[in-house]
C-alpha cells in the first residue's frame, strides 16, 4: 500500500516537471499556477525571476470563508477564476502563462481557466 502511494506522487511530480519545463512567469507575464486537492482550489500568479506569489485566491481565502464557494466545485473555481483575474487587472497585468500542474486541463481547472479569461486574462 505504501509503494502504491509512493509510486502516485512520483508519477504526479513527474507530470508536474513535465508541464513546467516549458513554463516561466516573468513580472510583465507571470505564471497562473493552479492546485486543487480533495476538498479545495487554489490559483497564484507567479513571477519566477524574483520567486515571488503576485496574487493568490483560493478556497480557503477570507474573502471566500462561510459562502457556498468555501469549497471544491465548478461553480467555486469559476469565482476563484474571475477574482485571481481581477487581482490581476489590479496590478496590470493582462497576460499570464496558464500552469495547470499534473492536472488534466479538463472540469474544474478549465472552468477557472475559461472564467479567467472572460474576466479579461489572455493565455
Amino acid at each position: 500500500m505504501e509503494s502504491n502511494a509512493k509510486y502516485r506522487k512520483y508519477k504526479s511530480l513527474r507530470r508536474a516537471i513535465r508541464v513546467r519545463k516549458h513554463v516561466r512567469g516573468t513580472s510583465e507575464k507571470p505564471r497562473l499556477s493552479v492546485v486543487k486537492s480533495n476538498k479545495h482550489i487554489f490559483a497564484q500568479l507567479i513571477d519566477d525571476e524574483k520567486g515571488i506569489t503576485l496574487a493568490s485566491m483560493g478556497t480557503m481565502s477570507k474573502e471566500v470563508q462561510g459562502s457556498e464557494h468555501a469549497k471544491k466545485s465548478k461553480d467555486a473555481a469559476k469565482m476563484i477564476g474571475m477574482k485571481i483575474a481581477q487581482k490581476a487587472m489590479e496590478k496590470q497585468i493582462t497576460h499570464v502563462v496558464f500552469d495547470r500542474g499534473p492536472f488534466k486541463y479538463h472540469g474544474i481547472i478549465a472552468e477557472l481557466a475559461s472564467a479567467a479569461r472572460e474576466a479579461g486574462l489572455q493565455f
